[in-house]
């Protein structure tokens, strides 16, 4: 019997119907411990108004007339909490004008007590209090001395602290530092991950996130492309000038997402899961190696020798972009460190002269330092009000100028020049330390501004001092003083529980925000757990570090992303995972960390084995050298070989224009930083016995020969220039013992001729 062609027809569209069902209870089945569902929809938009919208889902697995959906759910092979989805939507007739395409996600048992993350961009929400309109607000005035300030952000994508009030952040994926959306149920004790890509052939996809007023319902949504009202400037908004395409018929578009569900015991599970999840979706980036770190430091050296000034008010190298000197942060007393390492005689002159005028003229009577002062002697105050005319400090430029005062200090001994430090600089190192002794015992806490001249915390909360803790356990070890180091430990210990095991985020740091998550304090804190690890060599600061990376990992880009081909970056070919956003409030990544080494990532590698840490630090060493300026290739700045700006600019918060485009200025701790990777960091790490190599430099390593203990490696300099390479090479069990500061003026160093290959036996 023949069967009519519309009866075919007919079966074939219930099978598919059936089909899409299916996919949607499988799906539905995974997310079912969350209470989430999902749903696909078709959106028409007037701008940037949605005027129409069509869903479909389980119950209805149908879109409109002339559309057709392939919704696919697969598991992902060795991860069971995995669902791979790939939702493809095409046009079979007609045409539809200005459409957007979306899948969302949908949770009918929604707490406002959720964690929720937004890797580089929302923490816990951000749901916090907000001030001002714009980049770096004023405090008002009862933020000042109120042990009771709550913690304080600009006006950035926020899920709403008011009851009754529903909450919508809206993003694109170049937002983010991995295209991603996380929560932390702890009512249900689950963790939700999402991952998407990038784009499609329309631009960036949408990120969104609504929360209904009683917030106990919410969707997470991924759209094609992103079509928000309003995009996230650097602590405002302004119009998106998003567009939804034109769909003629056969025009089709994939939206690809993995999911993963699973139980969890708290924040630092979810954080964990996330660094251990980042790269699974988009794959291994592959880096570029065309600048020896040999090289870069080479460049650093020049310039800042080359700003070395004289001025009524002392002598010292010169900060950015100005003649007046700036402690701490991105500036003075951490770029005379990469100096001091060159153990050249006329820059270790240099470097103790700058030491003097430090300690002689901005220490304050209450052992605190000022943060700035003019070159003829004024001090700058950082924050003031005119309630309040006390200048006033950054706690987090003290403890800089705590922690690399000690450094100074291990590595004159290291270098064996014991007998050019001074007594002054150990006196202010003493001083400094004490006062914060004096804030812990009377505030319990280190506050975020503090006035040198009385020692009182000016503005508490956040997590400015994430460095104290490692600035008191160096000094502790160094001057042999057991209370600074109790009084470290328990000042680590206060800040993981309330802010990383409790908020999920670190903040408050930086001179140019109010108190909003950043980057800045995530690696600060994390150089505090390893600096207790290495000064006490008890491994459960480990697990606290580990937890901590994981959150550092959350600002660190995970893939290479798109940029427009006429942009400086997009002409390059640069490659920028690796680069680091620096907070909430400024949408943009950047080369490197401020102001680290991030040789602290290294250390964790070696003590746990674990290889993700090494892969982080590769990626921020490698992302650091696609921004530096080598003319004519790289054009950031006026020329100057080796210089570097702040800004790797993804996304759309400075305009469109901006996207891939450097500024033209110069910041010299991007500098800093990457001469300080070149010393602090090995080139090649490798353990013969265990068979490990590792690679951080810019050249590309082939072992040759692996006997029990000794490896014979062929290693290849692609590059135009020149490599000095740091090796470093130990046996595992030596692994486990905390590497000293000043370890790396020990490390092998072997020359590389550019565009050749040397053979290196490591080993016994």
């Amino acid at each position: 019997m023949r069967v009519g062609k519309s009866l075919v027809l007919l079966c074939c569209v219930l099978m598919m119907q059936q089909g899409f069902s299916q996919s949607f209870s499988a799906i539905d089945k995974h997310l079912e411990s969350i209470d989430g569902r999902i749903q696909v929809s078709v959106q028409k938009y007037m701008g940037t108004d949605l005027i129409e919208e069509h869903t479909a889902n389980a119950a209805q697995p149908k879109l409109p007339p002339g559309w057709e959906i392939d919704l696919s759910a697969r598991p992902v092979k060795g991860e069971p909490a995995a669902l791979d989805i790939i939702a493809t939507f095409k046009l079979k007739s007609g045409n539809s004008p200005s459409t957007a395409v979306s899948v969302s996600f949908d949770f009918t048992s929604w707490s406002r007590s959720n964690y929720t993350l937004v890797p580089a961009i929302v923490y816990n929400g951000n749901r916090y209090k907000s001030i001002g309109n714009g980049y770096n607000p004023d405090y008002p005035a009862d933020m000042y001395y109120n042990p009771k300030v709550p913690l304080t952000i600009s006006n950035n994508p926020r899920l709403e602290l008011k009851d009754g009030v529903p909450s919508l952040i809206e993003l694109e994926t170049a937002n983010t530092a991995t295209p991603s959306m996380c929560f932390y149920a702890p009512g249900k004790g689950r963790k939700f991950l999402l991952f998407t890509d990038q784009r499609s052939i329309h631009g960036n996809h949408g990120l969104s996130i609504r929360e209904n007023a009683t917030k106990d319902q919410c969707r997470f949504s991924v759209t094609a492309p992103a079509m928000r009202k309003r995009a996230a400037g650097f602590g405002d908004f302004h119009p998106s000038g998003d567009k939804a395409p034109d769909w003629k018929v056969g025009d089709q578009l994939s939206l690809v997402i993995r999911v993963y569900v699973q139980k969890s015991e708290g924040i630092p599970d979810l954080l964990t899961a996330f660094m251990q999840y980042r790269k699974r979706l988009s794959g291994e980036n592959q880096h570029r190696n065309w600048l020896p770190m040999s090289h870069l430091s080479q460049l650093y050296a020049t310039i800042t020798s080359d700003n070395f000034r004289t001025y009524p008010v002392g002598n010292y190298y010169l900060p950015e972009n100005s003649k007046d000197f700036q402690l701490g942060w991105v500036s003075g007393m951490i770029n005379t460190y990469p100096m001091l390492a060159l153990n050249d005689s006329k820059e270790r002159k240099r470097v103790s002269e700058e030491l003097d005028f430090v300690v002689s003229k901005m220490q304050g009577k209450s052992g605190y330092f000022y943060g700035g002062i003019t070159l003829d002697g004024k001090i700058k105050a950082e924050k003031m009000h005119p309630a309040f005319p006390e200048p006033q400090a950054m706690v987090r430029k003290n403890a800089d100028v705590l922690f690399w005062l000690i450094k100074h200090l291990r590595l004159l001994k290291a270098q064996q020049h014991s007998d050019e430090i001074r007594k002054e600089w150990e006196l202010a190192a003493y001083k400094l330390a004490e006062a914060f002794i004096h804030t812990w015992k009377t505030d319990g806490e280190f506050g975020q501004y503090i006035a040198p001249g009385t020692g009182r915390i000016a503005v508490y909360n956040s997590t400015a001092g994430a460095m104290v803790p490692a600035g008191l356990a160096l000094a502790g070890d160094y001057f042999k003083k057991t209370e600074w180091l109790e009084i470290a430990k328990a000042s680590a210990a206060y800040y993981y529980e309330r802010d990383v095991a409790g908020q999920g985020l670190t903040g408050g740091d930086c001179g140019d925000i109010s108190m909003d998550a950043n980057s800045e304090s995530a690696f600060g804190f994390l150089e505090s757990l390893m600096t207790l690890y290495q000064v006490t060599g008890d491994r459960s600061w480990l697990l606290k570090a580990e937890v901590q990376a994981a959150l550092c990992a959350t600002w660190t880009i995970s893939y290479d992303p798109y940029f427009p081909p006429n942009s400086q970056i997009g002409k390059l070919g640069s490659r920028m995972a690796g680069a680091v956003w620096a907070s909430i409030q400024n949408k943009h990544a950047a080369p490197g960390i401020c102001t680290s080494s991030g040789d602290y990532l290294f250390k964790l590698f070696r003590a746990s084995g674990n290889t993700l840490y090494a892969d982080l630090i590769r990626d921020i060493r490698h992302a650091h050298a696609e921004a530096v300026n080598i003319p004519p290739d790289h054009i950031t700045t006026d020329n100057l070989p080796g210089s570097s700006m702040e800004r790797i600019q993804p996304s759309d918060a400075e305009g469109r224009g901006s996207i891939g485009n450097y500024i033209r200025t110069r910041n010299s701790w991007t500098e800093t930083n990457g001469a300080l990777m070149a010393f602090e960091l090995p080139g090649i790490y490798v353990q013969p016995d265990k068979k490990l190599v590792r690679v951080f430099d810019h050249v590309e390593v082939r072992v040759l020969k692996s006997r029990r203990n000794k490896m014979t490696l062929a290693v290849k300099n692609p590059t135009k220039w020149e490599a000095t390479v740091a090796v470093f090479s130990e046996k595992s069990k030596e692994s486990k013992r905390p590497l000293a500061t000043a370890a790396f003026l020990n490390w092998k160093k072997i020359r590389v001729p550019a565009g050749g290959e040397v053979v290196l036996e490591v080993g016994e």
